[in-house]
C-alpha cells in the first residue's frame, strides 16, 4: 500500500467518525458503558481474550490502525509506510511529537523494543503475527523492518492489539524477575499512548478510563481527542439489569443485549437500539475423520452427507428462531465483513431434493444417528438444535443433543472427542489469514479439529501469504473458500451482529467488525 493509499484511509476514517454529527461534538462528561464481563489481564502482548482486547484498543496505539468497516488499515502512531519493491522491507514514519499517557516521549526506540517483544517465540499466542519480521532497525523517527520474506499481511498485524506500542522504561521498571512477573505488574497500571488511560479498577464491579491529555489524535474542533472526560465501566453479567439500568439512564450504553430484546429496544423511543456489523459467523463444526475416538465408523466422514446436512438446514428458518430476523446465511466459512471475501459464495441455500438425493448416494442412504454437544444453558444452542432434529429427520439423520458445561465441551473439542458441536468465531485481524488458518490449514489446530485436509488449500494458502498483488491474492482466496464449500467440513448457519443499546444521547460510539469498542470521537450531546 502506498502513502496516497494510506492518506485516503485516513480521510474515510475522518468521515466516519462524523457520520450523523451535523454540528459540533460537545466535550467534557463521563459515559457509563455496562459490561457484560470484566477484564482480566491488560498486557496487549501476553493476552488473548476479547475482555482485554476491546478495553486494551482504548489505553494502547499502534502503528497503523483498523478502519472502521475492519477491512483496511489507515494511519496511526505512523503516519506514513512503504514497502520496497521486493517486499522484504517496509519503513514506517512516526508522527512527530508522540507521548505516552504519562507525559513521557514515545520514540522509535520504544517501538522497535514493543515488536521486539511482541515478536518473540515465546510471548504469548500472537507471536506469530509478526513472524516475518527478521530485523527491526531505527533512525530517528523511521522504523524499518526487515522480512524473512514477503508479508501482506503485515499492515493488518501491525494494527493488531498485540503490536501495541509500550514504554520501555516503564515497562522494564516494573518489578519483577522476568517478562511475564513484568507484565503482570505494569498491568494494574497501564500506561500506553491511546485515547484513554486507567484511572480506576475495582476487579468485578466497575473500571474507570480518563481522557489521555497527551493523545495525537484531533477531534472536529482541531483540539485533540478524546472529547470525553472519562468512561466508566459498571460490570453487569445480568442482560435484563443491563437493559434496566440503561432504560433508568443510569447507563449510557449497554452491550451484548439479547437478540430476543432487539425489537423492543428499538420501539424505545429514548434509545438507539444498533446492530453493528461484526465478523462472528455461527456454525456446527462437524468431525470430518473416518473414524470416532471410541473406534466407531463416522458417518460425517462422507463428503456427501456433509453437503446433505448443508442443504437440509433452512438458514432463513434458523434465522428467524434464533437470531429473531437479526442474522444473515454464511456463503462462506469467513464472514461477509472479512477482506477478501468472496461475494459469489452461493453457500448452501435450502434444498431438501438436493438433500435427499446427496443422502441417496452416500453409504448410509437409510440414515443414522449423530451427537452434537451444545452449551448447557445456552437458550441458543437448544432453540438452534431442536431446529436441526426436525430439519435433519427429514433426510434421515437424528441427531442427538448433548448439553455439556463450557469447559467439559472445549476439553472435548480439543482432544478430537466429538461427532459435532456447536460455534462461533470473531476475527482479530483486518485480514482472511487468521480464520484461514484455523478453519481451513490442518496443520494449525487440525482444521478447528474438524480433522478437514487439503493439500490444494495449504498450497494455495502458503502462496498467498507471500502474494503482494492484491489481485492475485484476492483469486487465491477466491479459490480456498470455494475449495472449502465443496468440501463442507462445518454446517454453514449465520451470521449475527454485534447488539448495542445506546442513550439518543449518545454520538460518535462505534463497534467496528473486529469487536474493538471506540470512544475516542464518542460524546454525549446536551
Amino acid at each position: 500500500m502506498n502513502v496516497k493509499r494510506l492518506s485516503r484511509l485516513s480521510l474515510t476514517l475522518a468521515a466516519a467518525l462524523t457520520v450523523g454529527q451535523a454540528f459540533a461534538a460537545t466535550r467534557g462528561g463521563q459515559l457509563t458503558f455496562g459490561r457484560y464481563a470484566d477484564s482480566l489481564f491488560l498486557d496487549p502482548v501476553l493476552n488473548d481474550a476479547n475482555l482485554d482486547i476491546w478495553i486494551l484498543t482504548n489505553l494502547y496505539d499502534t502503528l497503523l490502525q483498523p478502519t472502521n468497516d475492519g477491512k483496511g488499515v489507515q494511519p496511526g502512531l505512523a503516519s506514513s509506510y512503504t514497502t520496497s519493491k521486493d517486499g522484504k522491507s517496509m519503513v514506517l514514519t512516526l508522527r512527530p511529537g508522540l507521548k505516552f499517557a504519562d507525559g513521557s516521549a514515545l520514540s522509535a526506540s520504544d517501538v522497535k523494543w514493543s515488536l521486539d517483544r511482541a515478536r518473540n517465540p515465546e510471548a504469548g499466542a500472537w507471536n506469530s503475527s509478526l513472524a516475518s519480521i527478521n530485523s527491526i532497525a531505527v533512525s530517528g523517527n523511521k522504523v524499518t523492518l526487515n522480512l524473512k520474506r514477503p508479508d501482506p499481511t503485515l499492515p493488518a498485524a501491525l494494527a493488531t492489539f498485540n503490536a501495541a506500542i509500550m514504554p520501555q522504561k516503564l515497562f522494564t521498571a516494573a518489578p519483577g524477575k522476568n517478562d511475564a512477573e513484568k507484565a503482570k505488574a505494569f498491568a494494574e497500571k497501564p500506561i500506553g499512548s491511546g485515547p484513554f488511560v486507567l484511572s480506576e479498577w475495582k476487579r468485578g464491579s466497575y473500571m474507570v478510563m480518563k481522557r489521555n491529555p497527551y493523545y495525537w489524535k484531533k477531534g472536529d474542533d482541531g483540539k485533540a481527542l478524546p472529547y470525553l472526560d472519562s468512561v466508566r465501566f459498571e460490570i453487569i453479567p445480568d442482560d435484563n439489569t443491563r437493559i434496566l439500568k440503561l432504560q433508568a439512564g443510569e447507563l449510557q450504553i449497554a452491550e451484548f443485549i439479547p437478540l430476543s430484546r432487539v425489537a423492543e429496544l428499538k420501539a424505545d423511543s429514548r434509545l438507539n437500539m444498533t446492530l453493528f456489523p461484526s465478523t462472528k459467523v455461527n456454525s456446527i463444526l462437524m468431525n470430518n475423520r473416518p473414524k470416532l475416538n471410541d473406534g466407531t465408523e463416522n458417518p460425517l466422514s462422507d463428503v456427501n452427507v456433509r453437503q446433505a446436512l448443508n442443504y437440509a438446514a433452512n438458514k432463513d428458518a434458523l434465522i428467524q428462531v434464533v437470531t429473531y430476523g437479526t442474522g444473515k446465511p454464511m456463503k462462506s466459512y469467513m464472514s461477509a465483513t472479512t477482506p477478501l471475501f468472496d461475494a459469489k459464495q452461493p453457500g448452501f441455500p435450502y434444498d431438501l431434493v438436493k438433500a435427499k438425493a446427496l443422502m441417496a448416494a452416500s453409504k448410509y442412504k437409510n440414515g443414522f444417528e449423530v451427537t452434537v454437544l451444545a452449551t448447557s444453558g445456552n437458550a441458543d444452542d437448544l432453540a438452534l438444535l431442536t431446529a436441526l432434529q426436525q430439519m435433519w429427520g427429514a433426510i434421515g439423520v437424528k441427531l442427538k443433543i448433548e448439553q455439556l458445561d463450557a469447559a467439559t465441551k472445549t476439553a472435548r473439542y480439543r482432544a478430537n472427542d466429538f461427532q459435532m458441536r456447536t460455534a462461533a468465531w470473531t476475527n482479530d485481524i483486518n485480514d482472511p489469514s487468521q480464520i484461514t488458518t484455523y478453519y481451513a490449514v490442518f496443520d494449525n489446530i487440525e482444521s478447528v479439529h474438524t480433522g478437514f485436509k487439503s493439500a490444494e488449500i495449504d498450497k494455495l494458502f502458503a502462496q498467498s501469504q507471500q502474494e503482494l498483488n492484491p489481485a492475485k491474492r484476492a483469486a487465491q482466496y477466491q479459490q480456498i473458500q470455494s475449495l472449502y464449500l465443496k468440501a463442507a467440513p462445518i454446517v454453514y448457519l449465520y451470521e449475527t451482529p454485534y447488539p448495542v443499546a445506546m442513550s439518543k444521547k449518545v454520538k460518535g460510539f462505534f463497534q467496528i467488525p473486529l469487536g474493538n469498542n471506540l470512544f475516542a470521537g464518542a460524546y454525549l450531546e446536551k
